[in-house]
């Protein structure tokens, strides 16, 4: 299930940016999730461990990935760390829930992010479970 923490959180990777750069490994470009993720968010296509093909940059590296897309690969990779999602748009928030699906996931917003559809999501701060925007949107506010 996913968990979201909202504010200030102890133990959060904050730096998705510097840390994904520095820890990533060249095996998670050959996950098929992982290549959803960057051709639905980053539009872009994974050519080989090292190259992507981005219809904006064309070929780059995996450190010029979004803020985004580096934060969902680590929720994959890293399931002992708790992300800091703010820096996740609104398209990265059905890949987030479907990690959610597939094992419990602890993530930290100082947004609300837009889930669509009805969801199970549990809201850590306060033990409220929430099942659409509506619920969301009413717990978040009370604590961001």
């Amino acid at each position: 299930m996913l968990h979201i923490f909202f504010g200030d959180m102890d133990n959060v990777l904050h730096n998705v940016d510097t840390f994904f750069d520095n820890q990533y490994q060249y095996s998670w470009l050959d996950d098929d999730f992982v290549r959803q993720v960057i051709s639905d968010v980053d539009k872009s296509s994974v050519q080989s461990s090292d190259c992507i093909l981005s219809p904006v940059l064309r070929q780059i590296p995996p450190t010029r990935l979004s803020g985004g897309t580096k934060a969902v690969i680590m929720m994959k990779y890293l399931p002992e760390r708790v992300i800091n999602a703010s820096a996740c748009g609104n398209n990265c928030a059905k890949w987030i829930l479907k990690l959610g699906e597939e094992r419990d996931l602890t993530i930290n917003l100082n947004h609300i992010m837009e889930f669509e559809g009805d969801f199970e999501i549990y809201i850590d701060n306060n033990s409220k479970t929430v099942h659409n925007m509506k619920e969301m949107v009413d717990v978040a506010t009370e604590l961001l």
